[in-house]
C-alpha cells in the first residue's frame, strides 16, 4: 500500500492525472483522493527532495493505492501525468502527519472512478434482471 501525494495548478489537472494513474498506470485506488492543503504539500515535498520548489501549486490531493511503494513508482514513471505526483514512503519524516491529515479531510471533489463496479460480464439473456457472471477463465461465460 502506497501514499501518494499529487499537486498542481488546476483541479482539470488534478483529476486528470488520478485518472492517469488509474488507466494507464493500473494502479488501483483504495480511497478517495482528499483535499491537502497546497502549502503543507509542498514543504512536504521539499523536505522530500531536499530542495526549494520552482513553482508552488495552488491545489494538492492525496490518496492510497494497492499497489506497493516500488511498483507505484515505477508505474508512475511510465506515464507522464499533467500534475507532480510524489510517491510518499514511511521512511519520510511527513509521511505520519500526511497520513493523519488525510483522516480529517474532506474529500475531493470530481473524482470517478472508471473501473466497473460489478463482478464480470452482464448476461443480457435473462429477462427482467442482469445477472453478472463472474469471468475466472477464459470463455467461462459460455454455456457447455
Amino acid at each position: 500500500m502506497a501514499l501518494i501525494l499529487v499537486r498542481g495548478e488546476s483541479n482539470s489537472k488534478l483529476l486528470n492525472a488520478i485518472a492517469d494513474m488509474e488507466r494507464h498506470g493500473n494502479l488501483n485506488l483504495m480511497t478517495k483522493p482528499k483535499v491537502i492543503d497546497a502549502d503543507f504539500a509542498d514543504s512536504l515535498v521539499e523536505n522530500i527532495l531536499n530542495s526549494k520548489l520552482r513553482t508552488k501549486s495552488k491545489v494538492a490531493t492525496a490518496f492510497f493505492v494497492k499497489e506497493d511503494t516500488t511498483l507505484s513508482i515505477m508505474q508512475i514513471k511510465k506515464i507522464h501525468p499533467p500534475a507532480h505526483v510524489v510517491v510518499v514512503s514511511d521512511e519520510y519524516e511527513g509521511y505520519d502527519e500526511l497520513e493523519a491529515l488525510l483522516k480529517s479531510s474532506n474529500v475531493f471533489q470530481g473524482y470517478h472512478s472508471h473501473r466497473a463496479k460489478n463482478d464480470g460480464m452482464i448476461d443480457y439473456t435473462i429477462k427482467g434482471k442482469g445477472r453478472h457472471i463472474k469471468n475466472e477463465k477464459l470463455n467461462s461465460y459460455i454455456k457447455k
